[in-house]
């Protein structure tokens, strides 16, 4: 047990003469990190506009997630930084992709692979430190996943970006592309869903991260049920849905490290980071590890601070032990942000 205060919207370990009491029993948790989700993209699909960016910055600000990894966004979201009121975001840019091998107008689609590193390194510069690449998406001519690059180029390509300080991160539902994926040095898999125990025990030895976005995942059935056309993609697709909390389970117990992410934007709405928490817990991490794959060990992966005296006081404060009582996480007393206090409930009054 201790005492936290906040001065000039920094947290303090050192008492502040006259400060305010926010609560004097309770439990406190970093602010909450969605390491997978799309300011930007309009529920249901397509660009959004400004209010609507900052309404989804909104919603997650009220879920308690105070930092948010960007995994690739058809709009430049900078504007959000002005606001000292919405959450921060680490912005991967825009997906790379091929022709009609990713979602329509949200990505940067290649003609010719060969372009590949060149628009990385790009994409690098323009970011914040993550660039986004589709590494498997459907083959229409084959009826099922494929990969959508060659192993060198991807080579060619991870190298271009850590030449310009930032990690690579990989949208991969099947198994075949990641054996390429993980020997060219990517940082880190979204989804996942492929991996087996080779691929699992490459992902150790090169210290691949993995963001399973179980919330998104659980919509697999429903894009299998409308893959009319393509019998084995949705057999497949099934298949990856029905194994993907063994996959996780194993890849954890493994000691790939893992972390929470949502998928928001098109097909899943914001503000639910607390579901991702409860599904990594379903999927055989401990209460402890999937409630910090969401705040202190993201935050560390992501290379930004937890509750340290004169870190920015981003915080959530919950009536209960959310690790013992998981149902507080959809319910904060209060999240603060910049050391501004938003949504106070009813007084904390169990003691700790």
């Amino acid at each position: 047990m201790r005492d936290l205060w906040v001065r000039n919207g920094l947290l303090s370990f050192e008492p502040v003469p006259g400060a305010e009491t926010l609560c004097r029993t309770g439990w406190i948790v970093p602010g909450l990190v969605d390491a997978h989700c799309h300011v930007g993209i309009r529920y249901g699909g397509g660009h959004e506009d400004r209010v609507g960016a900052i309404a989804q910055a909104e919603t997650e600000r009220e879920a308690g997630a105070l930092l948010l990894r960007d995994a690739g966004s058809p709009i430049d979201t900078r504007f959000i930084d002005d606001h000292e009121e919405l959450p921060r975001i680490i912005r991967a840019g825009r997906h790379i992709a091929r022709p009609r091998r990713y979602i329509r107008e949200l990505g940067i689609e290649l003609d010719d692979e060969r372009d590949l590193p060149d628009i990385v390194a790009e994409q690098a510069r323009l970011g914040d430190g993550w660039v986004k690449i589709v590494g498997d998406w459907i083959d229409r001519s084959v009826g099922d996943l494929c990969p959508l690059w060659s192993d060198a180029i991807l080579k060619e390509a991870i190298d271009a970006a850590h030449a310009n300080g930032a990690r690579v991160t990989a949208h991969v539902f099947g198994e075949d592309a990641l054996p390429g994926l993980i020997n060219a040095g990517i940082d880190c898999l979204e989804h996942g869903t492929g991996l087996t125990d080779e691929t699992i025990e490459m992902m150790v030895e090169h210290g691949t991260a993995l963001v399973p976005t179980l919330v998104n995942i659980d919509t697999f059935p429903e894009i299998a049920a409308s893959a009319h056309r393509f019998p084995v993609y949705a057999a497949h697709m099934r298949d990856l849905h029905r194994g993907v909390r063994g996959t996780v389970a194993a890849a954890h117990e493994a000691g790939v490290p893992i972390f929470a992410g949502t998928d928001a934007g098109g097909s899943i709405r914001h503000g639910r980071i607390a579901d991702e928490v409860a599904a990594l817990g379903a999927a055989g991490l401990s209460r402890h590890d999937a409630l910090g794959a969401a705040s202190w060990n993201a935050r560390a992966w992501l290379d930004r601070p937890s509750i340290e005296h004169g870190a920015p006081a981003d915080f959530i404060v919950y009536q209960d032990d959310p690790r013992t009582h998981p149902e507080v996480l959809t319910a904060p007393y209060a999240v603060v942000l910049r050391g501004r206090v938003f949504g106070t409930r009813d007084p904390v009054t169990s003691h700790r």
